[in-house]
């Protein structure tokens, strides 16, 4: 693990994805990658949604959970805290929510194969400072009493919820068998045309907070520049499928009252 989380290198991935977030955030206003309400076959050979969520999303738990149990420090409070939460999101995400998925959508595998890299440059980026890289004693068992932590906790439970809640809203806009497409409505949704985009934005952000580290900050920073394009090209096409019904009701792409 020395050589893996040699500083310099560690600092370089950092870094260079915190400049690469902002040149992927750039690319995206053109390029719109191909899954969900916006799939196209364009984007090459794909496989079934259900499937295509479970091998991105699951190796980042795996990776996490490696680098918990591997680190001399794995039985400390404050970092177990922090694996657990973002183990909480991605157990969510890799086995139950594809599980929930309705109807015979498709994921590239081109989409599938990017989402395993950056998830596991995500799990090196912040197993890696929470277990190895940041000075021995920055998360003492007193960290969990801290602001820093009590309130990013608390923003990234409040985010989970609305990602959640958000999930569950589009799920059930369709009864079995129709294929048509409806307006979110309701949570977030009344502020937002990406609800789930803003709350799972808000758990990262939650968790930059939690751990205060530049780690944590680059990659909320990711899952805006990742989400906020999509969820732009989302509202765009909810305002071609429904025109005016869609724009009179004023929802910004992502963030409530701001973008």
């Amino acid at each position: 693990m020395d050589i893996l989380f040699n500083p310099i290198l560690y600092q370089t991935v950092v870094a260079s994805m915190a400049a690469l977030a902002v040149i992927v955030f750039i690319a995206l206003q053109r390029i719109t990658p191909g899954y969900g309400i916006l799939y196209n076959s364009k984007w090459g050979p794909a496989i079934s949604n259900r499937t295509g969520w479970i091998i991105m999303e699951a190796p980042v738990f795996f990776a996490m959970l490696l680098l918990w149990l591997m680190s001399p420090r794995r039985a400390e409070a404050a970092p177990a805290a922090m694996a657990s939460l973002f183990l909480l999101h991605y157990f969510q995400r890799s086995f139950i929510f594809p599980l929930m998925l309705r109807g015979n959508s498709r994921m590239p595998v081109a989409i599938v194969i990017s989402g395993i890299i950056f998830n596991l440059i995500n799990a090196y980026m912040l197993g890696g400072w929470i277990f190895y890289v940041s000075p021995p004693g920055s998360y003492p068992a007193s960290w969990l009493a801290s602001p820093m932590f009590i309130t990013g906790t608390a923003v990234f439970f409040a985010g989970m919820a609305i990602n959640w809640q958000s999930d569950h809203i589009v799920r059930h806009l369709r009864k079995p068998g129709d294929t048509r497409h409806y307006i979110p409505r309701g949570g977030m949704f009344r502020y937002v045309t990406s609800a789930n985009y803003f709350g799972e934005f808000l758990e990262w952000t939650g968790f930059a907070i939690l751990t205060w580290s530049a780690a944590g900050a680059v990659f909320a920073l990711w899952t805006f520049a990742n989400l906020a394009p999509r969820a732009a090209a989302t509202h765009r096409r909810y305002i071609r499928e429904f025109g005016d019904e869609y724009s009179s009701l004023g929802r910004k792409y992502i963030l409530p009252f701001i973008y």
